[in-house]
């Protein structure tokens, strides 16, 4: 680990195992820290010396605590707004997100350790900036993540294209959170029976669905709008 230095992700090398191995992987438990295994030659590409098969990347953001955050926006009077990823990859998406997010007054990003795309100079770049400006928090599962929502009474919404109800038929005024899933997989199924309500956007041809991107715009707006 790196003294005052939070760490986005570890790489350690398939080839290491026993004593050294399990002292990293608990380590990294300890303080939320996604490890990934990877083969040798992908540790070597990070052209450092010395490296013992493992590689720490210093984080670009700083992860917040979600209970805090919760507290923070209550106690400021605000009515509490969260977006919840997941299994979204690709940093693009991720930075257009998180630039809708915070120009419509999401108060947080909630992320799992594993799964989801790297917040790095490219994630940040593609936000625009919003990814330094938007507090992050980054969890070891989702739904506990909706259990300590549920538990602040905050209600959680599923965006799923099968869905009964349109999203203009909820009322986002109250304190909720949005889970938009992956294009491909969507919604992981358990997360997606913990959630309160399930919505879709109609679209007027048939098609297999909107950018995840474009969607959580349409999503947010809605709730701004809502709102203000």
């Amino acid at each position: 680990m790196i003294a005052g230095e939070q760490i986005e992700r570890i790489y350690l090398a398939n080839t290491i195992y026993g004593k050294q191995g399990d002292e990293i992987r608990k380590l990294a438990e300890d303080h939320q820290i996604p490890v990934n295994k990877v083969p040798i030659e992908k540790i070597n590409g990070f052209n450092i010396e010395n490296h013992d098969g493992c590689v720490a990347v210093k984080g670009k953001i700083k992860y917040q605590d979600l209970q805090q955050v919760i507290s923070f926006v209550v106690e400021s009077g605000e009515v509490p707004l969260f977006l919840l990823l997941d299994g979204i990859t690709d940093i693009r998406n991720i930075g257009a997100l998180a630039r809708t997010a915070y120009s419509c007054g999401v108060h947080a990003i909630i992320i799992p350790d594993k799964g989801t795309g790297a917040l790095n100079e490219d994630a940040i770049a593609t936000s625009a900036g919003a990814l330094e400006d938007i507090p992050v928090c980054r969890v070891t599962s989702l739904m506990k993540a909706v259990d300590e929502l549920h538990l602040n009474g905050i209600k959680v919404f599923a965006s799923e294209m099968k869905a009964v109800k349109k999203i203009f038929d909820l009322d986002f005024s109250e304190p909720c959170a949005i889970v938009m899933g992956s294009e491909d997989k969507g919604i992981f199924p358990a997360l997606m029976k913990v959630c309160d309500e399930q919505f879709n956007i109609p679209m007027k041809n048939n098609f297999e669905s909107f950018n995840v991107s474009v969607a959580a715009g349409m999503i947010l707006y809605e709730v701004m709008q809502q709102r203000m």
